[in-house]
């Protein structure tokens, strides 16, 4: 009697053959196959004049006899190996010539069973691919044929002894781990990972190898179609592991990726529900790390080689794949399934796989930088409200690090407000107070920004900038000095315009003092702000609070750095609120004018 011996991913069955057979994932076919890349009436297999045919029904996938993809209909014979999406079949014929009765029926083996006694599929050592995606228009089967197939009375058999299930949904592992010992050797199979490459139409006289550019264009094409234009990576990641299901007979997954320049996982998932976790052979990983290979382990638990390798018998893998995750030569990561089912996967998977990971890694590449763009945007658009253009694209581009935490730092500070702020806005409307505060810190800040200072603050009227931190110049002292020079010119040509639009003038008073401050982000977890921190940024304070109107004050640390570029003339001393000794303070007048020799 003619039967199928079949391994899919719930296991494996023995189904005797009737006269007609339909196979597909509709359960109203004579064989439903849980496949989830097998169409609903994927194929028949029928006898007709002494001899068994195979017939595609115009599945998207396509059906294969030998490793060549059946287009309309072909012969069997006793041996011959057929393809469905993740199921493999055996067409076993021990009588030639016998006719089959109306009924079959059919063995249901469990996986955790021994397999059948069987010759396993031999692969070849250049492999052969699978394409997808119809190569032609497939004839479909007539529909009178196809009503009667499917309204045999033979009842339905399905590779699971209960009624049939819709597929499970994929979980998250419970814990991902890398561990097992070191091993010299544990492979069965290695290639190298191949980059995307394609051969120009004319030099391609290898039919091989043209059916493998359509399989590396059908992966780019599928997993292209699942993943879209998604850019957030633990997204992306989930879509990736989700398509590899769907295309190997794999029952956990992960995806590891280099981080810090350690290699973390990232993402996995698992076809069983329950609490799994997967311990991952770090032989396994060490190889495809050092060698950039995509390797491939069969019946590892049966394999004496594997005997010393705590990792693999731990978690019982009888089939693994590992592939690096390669952009333009390197390496991002690491992509492994495993299966529990013997000789679940060959060397068409391990390529396959592999084609699976060069698209992935391109994804994942694109997701990074979008991400990392993303980020530098954000910064860039944070860093130009406080820093001048220029610094800030340093600050960005990391060309200046800015520390979180602070670091010691010699700092000149820049503290302005408005004289008489408080009762003039007793006066005025709140829609004409902000205006005008936004109109004057405008001018302000280009100012500040157009001697590379950095804006700290505004706290109410008062402006607060940086000299120093966090970029240093030699002269920033001066640059702090000549801003308020600049500021106070500003602001009276700001006070002619007011005037003639009837609106009243103000006045500024600045003060500037230098000194050793941290400087750094400081605050809470949820608000940081850049800022410096110590007794020098108080005085400067102190001397901005009793400046006068239009009135520039600077301390001894900073007069002693800026005396020969300003006239400046000497202030009593003052004692500021909190400082113990009385400050030599003086007020700064104009440029230093000096003649072409450099004589005051």
């Amino acid at each position: 009697m003619a039967k199928l011996v079949i391994t899919g991913p719930e296991g494996q069955l023995e189904r005797e053959l009737s006269a007609v057979n339909t196979l597909g994932r509709h359960p109203n076919n004579s064989v439903q196959l849980l496949d989830r890349i097998v169409s609903k009436e994927h194929c028949v297999v029928e006898y007709r004049g002494n001899r068994w045919y195979l017939r595609d029904l115009g599945s998207l996938n396509g059906t294969y006899v030998n490793d060549q993809r059946v287009a309309g209909e072909a012969v069997l014979h006793h041996g011959d190996q057929i393809a469905l999406g993740n199921t493999r079949a055996i067409f076993h014929e021990p009588s030639a010539g016998v006719a089959p009765s109306s009924h079959g029926s059919g063995t249901y083996a469990a996986a955790t069973q021994a397999p059948p006694a069987v010759a396993p599929v031999q692969h070849a050592q250049q492999p052969v691919f699978q394409p997808s995606a119809p190569l032609a228009p497939q004839p479909l089967v007539p529909p009178g044929a196809l009503a009667a197939a499917i309204g045999s009375t033979t009842p339905p058999l399905v590779a699971r002894p209960t009624a049939p299930q819709p597929p499970l949904p994929l979980q998250a592992l419970r814990n991902v781990t890398i561990g097992g010992a070191m091993m010299e050797s544990h492979v069965r199979t290695k290639i190298a990972a191949e980059l995307q490459q394609f051969m120009p139409e004319r030099t391609v006289q290898d039919v091989e190898a043209l059916r493998r550019d359509y399989e590396k264009l059908r992966i780019s094409y599928e997993l292209q179609r699942a993943v879209g234009a998604e850019l957030d990576l633990d997204r992306l990641l989930e879509k990736i592991l989700e398509r590899s299901f769907d295309l190997l007979m794999a029952d956990r997954g992960v995806i590891l990726l280099i981080e810090g320049g350690e290699l973390k996982p990232r993402c996995s998932r698992a076809r069983r529900p329950g609490p799994e976790e997967l311990v991952v052979s770090r032989a396994v990983v060490g190889q495809v790390m050092k060698e950039k290979v995509a390797v491939l382990s069969s019946d590892a638990k049966l394999d004496p080689r594997f005997s010393e390798s705590k990792s693999i018998i731990m978690t019982g893998i009888r089939s693994s794949m590992a592939v690096p995750l390669l952009y333009r030569n390197e390496l991002l990561g690491i992509m492994m399934v495993d299966s529990q089912n013997p000789n679940a996967f060959g060397e068409k998977d391990l390529q396959l796989f592999t084609n699976i990971a060069n698209q992935a890694a391109l994804s994942i590449a694109n997701a990074s930088l979008a991400r990392r763009i993303e980020e530098e945007a954000l910064a860039r658009a944070r860093f130009q409200r406080l820093l001048s253009p220029a610094i800030a694209e340093l600050v960005v581009s990391g060309k200046v690090e800015v520390k979180q935490g602070g670091e010691p730092r010699v700092t000149t500070m820049l503290f302005s407000d408005i004289r008489g702020f408080t009762s003039r806005s007793e006066t005025m409307h709140a829609g004409d107070i902000v205006q005008m505060l936004n109109d004057y810190f405008e001018r302000m800040v280009e100012i500040v920004f157009k001697y590379e200072g950095t804006l700290d603050k505004f706290v109410g009227d008062e402006i607060m900038a940086l000299f120093g931190a966090p970029v240093a110049h030699p002269d920033d002292a001066v640059r702090a000095v000549r801003t308020a020079l600049t500021m106070l010119d500003e602001l009276r040509a700001f006070n002619t315009e007011r005037n003639a639009q009837g609106r009243p003038s103000f006045e500024i008073g600045i003060g500037i003092n230098t000194g050793d401050v941290v400087a750094g982000y400081i605050g809470s977890s949820k608000a940081m702000q850049y800022t410096v921190i110590g007794a020098p940024v108080n005085l400067a304070a102190r001397l901005c609070s009793a400046a006068h109107g239009m009135q520039v004050l600077i301390a001894e640390t900073t007069w002693n750095l800026v005396k020969d570029e300003f006239e400046v003339r000497e202030l009593e001393p003052i004692k500021p609120k909190g400082i113990a000794q009385p400050v030599r303070v003086f007020e700064v007048l104009r440029d230093r004018v000096t003649d072409a020799e450099g004589h005051v």
